[in-house]
Formats: C-alpha cells, sequence, structure tokens
C-alpha cells in the first residue's frame, strides 16, 4: 500500500525533529496514524488500536497544559508529552471528501520552522490542543457572569450556538448541524447577536492578558459573561479557512469542503487556494451541496432580519456584507480592494506587511460595523465581524511576543469603541456575544528546520508513485 510505505518513510528517525504524524485514511472507514513511537488505527467514536509499539496520540486531553503557567512552562512540546483532542473525529472528517481530502497528511512538529515553504515564527495547522485552542467566550444579555468555567467547545458548535443565542428554534433552520449549541445562557430569546473572530487568538494567552487589565474590553466581556478555560477545538487542519468555514456553517471540513487554506480537487482539476486575497470572496464556490451558512439558516428562520458580514470570506446568505463589496469591486477594471482601505498608522509594527495590512483592513472593519450600527432601529439581527492583526502579530513573532501581545491590543481597542458605541446608542443591554478564534498558535524554533519533500520524492520514485505535496503536508496520489 503506497500510503503505508510513504508514512514509514517520512516517520523514519531523521525527521523526527520535522515530522510529528503522518495520517491516511483506510477503506473501512478507520485512519491510521504513524508516529515516531508507532502507529495507532482511529475508529468513529475515539476509539484507538495500536498496531505497532506506542500510541503516538495516546493523550487526547483537551484540557492539556492549563492552567496556562504550564503551557508558558511546556512551549511547542514533543509528541511524547503532547496531547491531541478528538484525534478520530477530527481526522475522518478532513478525509471523508473523495475529491478534495488528500491520500495522506504529513503534521509538522509545533516547533518545525519552515519559511521556505510558507512557514512563520508562530505557527498552526496541526492536531495537537495548543494549535488548535481558540477562546470560547459568551457575554451580555442572557449569559450568567460565571468567568472562567472550566470545559471545552469546538469550533463546529460555534454556529448552532450563534442561533441558539438569537433564539432560533425552527427544527428546519437546525437540522444538519453536526456540533451543538453550548448550553452556558439563560432562556431569553431573540436577541440581537454579535459574534467576533480574533483570527489566531490564542485561548489562554487572551484570557491571561484580560485578567493582567491588558485588554479591557475582553475584560468587560468576560466581567458580564462566561469563558470555557479549554476554549473551542478547532478542526483538523487548524487553519484559517477550514475553521472560518466549520465556525459558520456548524460541520467540518469533509461536509462543507474548505479542506484547508490550499488544496487540490480532483474533480475540477484544479489547486485552490482558498485564503487569498485575490479568492476570498469567492467562498461559496468551494461549499458542498446541501451546506449551508449561519447567516442562511437564520433567513429562514427569521425572514426579513438583518445579517451583517464584516472582513469575513465565508459570507453566503449575510444581507450585507464586506465581500460583497469586494464581489463589486471585481467588476470594476483596474480596481483592488486594497486601494480603498485606510492607511495604517499608531501601531509601532507597521514595518511587517502583512501587520501594516491587516490594521488597514481592520481600520475599515471597525467603520463598517459602525455605520450598519448607527441607527438602533435598523441594527442587524446577527453580526459576525472577524479581525485579522491578530493572526499577522501571531505568525510575525509567535505567542506571547511583543508583536503579537499588541495586535491583541489592537483587536481589543477595536472592540472597545464598539461596545463604547452600543452604551451610546442604548444597545448594549440587548446584546449577546461571542468570541472566539479559529485556531491557536505555537512558537517555531528557528533552530529545527529541514523538510520532508526529499524523502518524498525519493519514496514515490522508488514506488512509481506520482504526487502533489500541498500546503506542504497534503500528499495526494498519482495526480500529476
Amino acid at each position: 500500500m503506497s500510503a503505508r510505505e510513504i508514512a514509514e518513510a517520512l516517520t523514519r528517525p531523521h525527521l523526527a525533529h520535522i515530522v510529528d504524524l503522518v495520517a491516511y485514511p483506510e477503506p473501512a472507514g478507520t485512519v491510521v496514524v504513524h508516529g515516531q513511537r508507532g502507529v495507532v488505527r482511529l475508529f468513529t467514536g475515539e476509539r484507538h488500536e495500536v498496531i505497532a509499539g506506542s500510541d503516538p496520540l495516546a493523550v487526547t486531553d483537551p484540557l492539556a497544559f492549563l492552567p496556562y503557567d504550564r503551557e508558558r512552562a511546556n512551549p511547542s512540546p514533543p509528541n511524547a508529552s503532547n496531547a491531541y483532542p478528538e484525534p478520530a473525529r477530527r481526522l475522518l472528517s478532513f478525509f471523508a471528501d473523495a475529491d478534495r481530502s488528500p491520500d495522506l497528511v504529513v503534521i509538522h512538529t509545533p516547533s518545525h520552522f519552515f519559511p521556505d515553504e510558507g512557514g512563520h515564527a508562530g505557527e498552526h495547522g496541526s492536531l495537537d490542543v495548543i494549535q488548535s485552542r481558540a477562546p470560547f467566550l459568551l457575554s451580555g444579555a442572557g449569559i450568567p457572569p460565571a468567568g472562567r468555567v472550566p470545559g471545552y467547545a469546538r469550533m463546529i458548535d460555534v454556529a448552532p450556538t450563534l442561533l441558539r443565542l438569537a433564539g432560533v428554534d425552527d427544527p428546519g433552520a437546525l437540522e444538519g448541524f453536526e456540533g451543538q449549541a453550548v448550553e452556558m445562557m439563560d432562556e431569553v430569546p431573540s436577541r440581537r447577536v454579535v459574534g467576533l473572530l480574533w483570527d489566531g487568538a490564542p485561548s489562554s494567552e487572551l484570557l491571561a492578558l484580560a485578567a493582567e487589565g491588558e485588554l479591557p474590553a475582553v475584560a468587560e466581556l468576560l466581567a458580564d459573561g462566561s469563558a470555557l478555560t479549554g476554549g473551542a477545538v478547532a478542526e483538523f487542519p487548524s487553519v484559517t479557512l477550514c475553521n472560518h468555514t466549520t465556525a459558520l456553517t456548524g460541520v467540518g471540513p469533509g461536509r462543507h469542503g474548505v479542506l484547508g487554506n490550499v488544496f487540490y480537487d480532483r474533480a475540477r482539476g484544479e489547486r485552490i487556494n482558498a485564503n487569498d486575497e485575490s479568492t476570498w470572496h469567492r467562498s461559496a464556490e468551494w461549499l458542498r451541496p446541501g451546506v449551508r451558512t449561519v447567516f442562511e439558516r437564520l433567513a429562514r428562520a427569521r425572514p426579513g432580519s438583518r445579517s451583517v458580514c464584516v472582513n469575513e470570506a465565508v459570507d453566503r446568505g449575510a444581507t450585507t456584507s464586506t465581500m460583497q463589496v469586494v464581489r463589486a469591486l471585481g467588476d470594476t477594471p483596474g480596481s483592488s480592494v486594497t486601494d480603498f482601505l485606510p492607511p495604517a498608522t499608531g501601531s509601532p509594527h507597521l514595518d511587517d506587511r502583512y501587520f501594516a495590512w491587516a490594521t488597514r483592513v481592520d481600520e475599515a472593519g471597525l467603520a463598517q460595523v459602525l455605520r450598519e450600527w448607527a441607527d438602533p432601529a435598523t441594527a442587524p439581527y446577527l453580526t459576525w465581524w472577524s479581525t485579522v492583526v491578530t493572526d499577522a502579530g501571531h505568525h510575525a513573532g509567535g505567542p506571547r511576543s511583543p508583536i503579537a501581545r499588541n495586535s491583541l491590543r489592537d483587536a481589543d481597542r477595536r472592540l472597545g469603541i464598539f461596545l463604547a458605541h452600543l452604551d451610546a446608542i442604548g444597545l448594549r443591554q440587548q446584546v449577546t456575544f461571542l468570541l472566539t478564534a479559529d485556531h491557536g498558535f505555537e512558537a517555531a524554533d528557528p533552530g529545527v528546520t529541514g523538510s520532508w519533500r526529499p524523502a518524498l520524492a525519493d519514496v514515490c520514485g522508488r514506488l512509481g508513485v506520482t504526487y502533489r505535496d500541498e500546503g506542504p503536508g497534503f500528499v495526494y496520489l498519482n495526480v500529476e
């Protein structure tokens, strides 16, 4: 079997510093995972069957490395001391798309530094708990002020929770979710709901900075609400477009079809780069038949209710969205959305290109949110507001770096402006907030470099197999 032989070649000792795991599906509906310490077969229901050696996914605790001091003391841990929440469910979903799922996936070690292949000082994408841990905070109308609450949610739970917060109980609007609403709320239906996604904001760091007074707006939300200490477990891979899509559809990548930021579609014969400013506005094209966004579900349950989607690719069904503007600009020759963004000011990190661009995007997003909430009489029923600068800061410096912490402060400042606006128009007490992210972050080690691609080329050459390595890490076999 080609996948097994390739997995064995890529988990040899000389690649142990850069390859954590290699996984591939079996026809029987299971997934086999190879690591340095052994091989395991995963079944639905999280049953593990060790095939050889010891289980490389033996620890699955979603609350591992808590409290936060433990995470800080164990940066980018190796496999033997790491944790991998719900690995069977997440990997089975990842491999469920016959056209788009790769034949096997190679998972970087948390410390792997690979800037020559798209890597950064701060990394995400892994199956492990820290890269998968996004925040999950509910606040405002209908939410008891319980502060930090032990437990965790999942990214597939975000969409049903948003609708539950909005008082939606139409069975037709709620069917088909893989997740479920997180029950941290009182029975107060038909509220206005604001979903906040701070891209890449690490859960424990966010809560720690809020407690230290560094993020006063988040601290306000926490004082009026509850946050799960284990946050929300991202789908695999723990990358942007996969989890933005999961958050707003309530299903995993095997259902919604956005396997990652970059993937290959066998049916189209096309490489799809979903995480690019030239393609974000096309996200509806990647969604699989039958998948509905939270905006479409809300429209079915409450016809005529207004929804707003800000700085978010997954906007299908929203009454108003940033991507609608981008699509309109696409019809104007010579126009680029970047041409219409406000200037980047007020940050000491504008020499970083991604950070500067993200600052401009987020300033435009704040302006759009304030416009949409200018009149209390027409305020939207559901608002989804995505923030980009937090991802830029953590990629640039890694978690806990000055640029990463300043990116969180930037996002908090904009949130504070919005909260003050809600107070000014008298709507603050009528709004419920859900704050999350799409993944967490770990620091790469500049001394841990290298690539598995020579080994992949060697073993595939010996087997006479053609392949594509997208990502890198998504390996499609017998594809030119």
